[in-house]
């Protein structure tokens, strides 16, 4: 099993800045990317960012992109997302998941972070 802690969510202007972080424990060696989704009230989850745990390699959604950045220190088994230019339509709960080698799904999640970008 692995365990997902995020940290790093809370309340910004609009313009603002914030970073998430996710750490990982147990056996993280079954993992080989994470990823950030969020979901906002009323709406269904979505994918932000994801990052390849051995290479590095990234992709984004387009929402996102130029303003987030995903990035990993694997010596501390942690993810973060950096979040620059929030927009109010960027509130809502992160959640970070990790994937297994094999898996066509994320298999592991956190228990979110709330973001709120005030106008």
């Amino acid at each position: 099993q692995v365990q997902l802690v995020e940290s790093g969510g809370g309340l910004v202007q609009a313009g603002g800045s914030l970073r998430l972080s996710c750490a990982a424990s147990g056996r993280t060696s079954s993992i080989n990317r994470m990823g950030w989704f969020r979901q906002a009230p009323g709406k269904a989850r979505e994918f932000v960012a994801r990052i390849m745990w051995s290479d590095g390699s990234i992709l984004y959604a387009d929402s996102v992109k130029g303003r987030f950045t995903i990035s990993r220190d694997n010596a501390k088994n942690t993810v973060y997302l950096q979040m620059n230019s929030l927009k109010p339509e960027d509130t809502a709960v992160y959640y970070c998941a990790g994937r297994g080698s094999y898996s066509t799904g994320y298999d592991y999640w956190g228990q979110g972070t709330q973001v709120t970008v005030s106008s």
